[in-house]
């Protein structure tokens, strides 16, 4: 599938509203909790990917996994941290909780590059680690407890191992070995669902919950992650930063008009310094790329 640029932004935009829809899917289960939200979302992610990447990929994709590298079965392990603990950590704490939280992701990302394959860290990226850091105390400040401080370190799970996985399949990518995220997607829901197995029972889910899950693993997780891989061959890493952050807007709107999940003026206020530093860093990441590439093009 061949996309022009605007196509892809338009496409990352439906993509960033597709993820945006598990807060507020969740809240309107019935029966089920906890574990058994996470086995039965990655079951039927599992079950959505062997349909969809056969289609996009061929049998072929199938000899990807068999015959992937190590870095391909570490990316697998990564996905399957994020598919568990963002859906434990909505069972723990507010869905603008965990979206913010998880906006984390692009600064962690710098750091874990920074400590494990020497990525040079820029003055504006520490800035705004600082900043968000600030924005993420002052978020969960105002309701300090055992039980925000587990769903906090739940949640900064997911963007550990975001960070985790795209360190790996970089350092892979430096050294000729490119690694096909969308395979390991389905590494990743297939782990997930195995381990929250024995952790789900006794089953609970209603056919109003299982319907509802079926959703978050075809058109909440499964859809949009092949989608978005098409769009990461059109768009620029910033503009796909930038754009996965509307699912931060998009998923506190919808909990606050499907769930009646109103945020916090702490969560308002502590998410907006995080998005805000999130923002800055790439504008001005992406104006400084865009001089060095000029002044390559007109050295005179």
């Amino acid at each position: 599938m061949k996309l022009s640029h605007n196509r892809a932004v338009f496409l990352m935009i439906a993509v960033a509203l597709m993820w945006s829809t598990a807060g507020v899917v969740t809240r309107q289960l019935e029966s089920a909790r906890s574990f058994e939200i996470t086995f039965w979302r990655s079951a039927f992610t599992a079950l959505s990917l062997l349909v969809i990447l056969p289609f996009f990929q061929g049998r072929r994709v199938f000899r990807k996994i068999w015959q992937g590298s190590t870095a391909f079965w570490v990316s697998g392990v990564c996905w399957s941290v994020m598919f568990t603990a963002f859906m434990v950590a909505l069972t723990l704490t507010s869905v603008a909780n965990v979206l913010v939280t998880m906006a984390l992701g692009p600064l962690m990302t710098a750091l874990v590059a920074r400590v494990f394959i020497g990525h040079r860290i820029p003055v504006r990226t520490w800035l705004a680690i600082f900043a968000a850091g600030a924005g993420i105390a002052y978020m969960y400040g105002a309701q300090v407890s055992d039980a925000s401080l587990l769903a906090t370190l739940v949640t900064l799970c997911v963007p550990l191992a975001g960070a985790v996985n795209w360190t790996v399949t970089q350092h892979s990518h430096a050294h000729g070995q490119d690694v096909d995220l969308v395979p390991a997607v389905l590494v990743g829901a297939v782990i997930s669902t195995v381990l929250t197995l024995p952790l789900a029972f006794p089953f609970q889910a209603t056919a109003h919950d299982l319907s509802w899950l079926a959703f978050l693993g075809l058109g909440q997780l499964a859809i949009p992650c092949v989608l978005s891989v098409l769009c990461a061959g059109v768009l620029k890493a910033p503009e796909i930063s930038l754009l996965a952050l509307l699912e931060v807007i998009f998923g506190i709107l919808l909990a606050w008009l499907g769930a009646d999940e109103v945020p916090s003026s702490s969560v308002l206020i502590g998410g907006s310094v995080v998005i805000g530093a999130l923002v800055i860093n790439e504008l001005i990441g992406w104006r400084n790329r865009n001089a060095e590439f000029r002044e390559q093009l007109n050295p005179h």
